[in-house]
């Protein structure tokens, strides 16, 4: 494991990359090995830090936006299902490795399985250069649709990691709308933040820019690519739920932000490609001396933000 930086040291730099890809639809397998591969490809040019979309691995669960949940008798959902991914496991252990021979940090999207049952959860993975994890984040709310595939995460995942750059966080897709889930993120000193997505869209930009800004903070958004001839024709409702080869169900719209509000990079708009800028959290640290959102700028006399961050499993 990373060793734990001291409060007082200066942060180093690090390049950060933000991947927008197309997974392999549905497939764990090859997901993971294109995820490998792009780790490797971050690596060679520079980043220490290599953040993924949201649930990348296996993709997506785009239908539930397309097609009531009882149209297809559960197959998409049993497909996903079957390619999600058990941490620990295989897949788990392959992405750790990738990690360790790129000596980068990664931040990863999953479909998350619980080993005793069939509930999934959205899932956001770190690990360290090292190899080893550093913990997890699971979505805290699924939106909409969303909550006919996924569980709710609960407080024991709404954490940061330190890392020789600075503290490590973040929160997935809208979660990123939760002010106090922000709050809570902020309160732990929050320095780099991912911000995982399925929304691609300009609002989405100005969405990152306003976190970066209000929690001084760089934030790293990342979303997939996918379009109709990234499903393959054996996936059911295919034709139905897709459209045309070329119709776009995700455009991506990945872009890095600074703590001033600006974008570094990006954003990048219905191609594959690695973004990528340095951060330095002694910027972010030190943009705070006007606005601390958990600090002098807070009012602890006024507001106060109480967080249950025990593990909450379907038995004691």
């Amino acid at each position: 494991m990373p060793r734990t930086p001291h409060p007082n040291a200066k942060p180093q730099p690090i390049v950060a990359a933000a991947v927008q890809a197309t997974p392999v639809f549905l497939d764990r397998e090859a997901t993971v090995a294109k995820a490998c591969s792009l780790i490797a490809e971050a690596a060679k040019n520079g980043a220490g830090l290599v953040v993924f979309p949201e649930t990348f691995v296996p993709t997506y669960p785009d239908w539930v936006w397309r097609a009531p949940p009882w149209a297809d008798g559960g197959a998409l959902f049993g497909r996903l299902l079957e390619n999600s991914v058990v941490v620990p496991s295989p897949a788990t252990e392959a992405l750790g490795r990738a990690a360790r021979r790129a000596k980068a940090f990664v931040s990863i999207g999953v479909n998350e399985r619980d080993p005793h049952g069939s509930t999934l959860y959205n899932t956001q993975l770190y690990f360290g250069p090292d190899g080893a994890p550093l913990g997890k984040h699971r979505k805290l709310m699924p939106t909409g649709g969303e909550r006919l595939v996924w569980g709710m995460g609960d407080g024991s995942t709404l954490a940061v990691f330190d890392t020789p750059f600075g503290r490590l966080g973040g929160l997935t897709c809208w979660e990123n709308y939760m002010p106090l889930a922000r709050y809570a993120m902020y309160a732990q000193g929050v320095d780099v933040w991912c911000a995982p997505t399925w929304d691609n869209s300009d609002v989405w930009v100005s969405t990152l820019r306003h976190i970066a800004k209000e929690g001084r903070v760089f934030v790293i958004g990342v979303a997939p690519l996918l379009r109709g001839s990234d499903v393959p024709p054996d996936i059911p409702g295919r034709d139905e739920l897709w459209g045309g080869e070329d119709d776009w169900m995700c455009r991506g719209y990945s872009a890095i932000v600074d703590p001033s509000g600006s974008v570094l990079a990006g954003p990048l708009v219905e191609e594959e490609g690695i973004l990528y800028a340095e951060v330095d959290a002694s910027v972010a640290r030190a943009a705070r001396q006007e606005f601390d959102p958990v600090g002098h700028y807070s009012r602890p006399d006024v507001f106060r933000l109480s967080i249950d961050t025990s593990a909450r499993p379907p038995t004691a």
